[in-house]
């Protein structure tokens, strides 16, 4: 597929699509399409809300507003250096956000460390949340491993040399090994787009205080699982079947068993199901939100 964009057009029309607004004096990007009910989208990394952008195209075409806010520390928002850079405390961020721009009520899409952010803010807002769904991530978070690619980001010095080699060409094949089944398919610049929006004007740093803050307690688990279990709200979990980081047959089945589900939704892609699957991604949130009304 030809494209003629460069990375940076590809970010600037990103940056158009969206706004800025002010969340406990940090500067926050946001993605804000649509009207009705809204859907609260929550990514993980190394990615930001540009992840989330055809989902919540996909959401407005069907009568919802798709909001995704980037997380302090990744994509166009502030990276302050202060800022706790933990699950418990990004769930309290978006749960801030939300209210900043007014949203009382909202359906929850979370993903990647999304999942543990978005089962706190669930846990902390439950009458405010209107249904869940899940997408690749994890629950158990006691017992979580990173995946193996991920795992030197841990780590002081080495996590910055990985870091340097990240670039166009070594991202490009980590995103066609890991993040989607047809890479082909997918203009190389879009590609390029997320590892330019990771290292803006920190070259980083934040991204790695996120990796070296991954919270593993028997009380945050609690918590997350207070997210799914004796809920009012209709939960779903939908995945990107040929994931090898989070794969199916580990964390999909861990989340349908801690959130007792009888079935998950698998769609042909790996873990950025986002980027392959926006449509069938919009309907089943749009279906989940229906049944939350009868």
């Amino acid at each position: 597929m030809s494209n003629k964009r460069t990375v940076e057009q590809v970010i600037e029309q990103h940056k158009a699509a969206g706004k800025f607004i002010q969340v406990d004096g940090l500067r926050t990007f946001v993605l804000d399409e649509g009207e009705g009910e809204v859907v609260f989208c929550i990514h993980g990394v190394p990615t930001s809300s540009y992840l989330y952008r055809k989902v919540i195209h996909a959401l407005a075409a069907k009568g919802m507003r798709g909001v995704s806010i980037d997380l302090p520390g990744l994509g166009l928002s502030d990276r302050p250096e202060n800022f706790e850079y933990t699950f418990h405390n990004f769930a309290h961020f978006c749960a801030r956000a939300a209210e900043v721009m007014g949203i009382e009520k909202y359906h929850l899409l979370i993903h990647d460390i999304g999942g543990p952010i978005g089962f706190a803010m669930a846990a902390e807002n439950k009458e405010k949340v209107l249904s869940l769904t899940i997408l690749n991530t994890w629950i158990e978070v006691d017992k979580f491993q990173k995946p193996l690619p991920m795992r030197p980001f841990e780590k002081p010095l080495l996590g910055e040399a990985e870091l340097m080699t990240v670039q166009h060409p070594t991202w490009y094949l980590l995103f066609s090994q890991l993040g989607v089944n047809h890479a082909d398919d997918l203009p190389k610049e879009e590609v390029y787009a997320y590892v330019d929006l990771l290292k803006r004007d920190d070259g980083g740093k934040a991204f790695l205080k996120i990796m070296r803050n991954f919270q593993k307690s028997e009380e945050f688990k609690q918590l997350c699982y207070q997210a799914v279990q004796h809920v009012n709200y209709p939960v779903q979990a939908i995945w990107g079947a040929d994931d090898p980081a989070l794969d199916y047959e580990h964390y999909g089945n861990e989340i349908k068993r801690v959130a007792n589900l009888s079935t998950v939704h698998k769609l042909d892609s790996k873990h950025f199901l986002q980027e392959e699957k926006p449509k069938e991604i919009a309907q089943l949130v749009v279906q989940l939100a229906d049944s939350a009304k009868v």
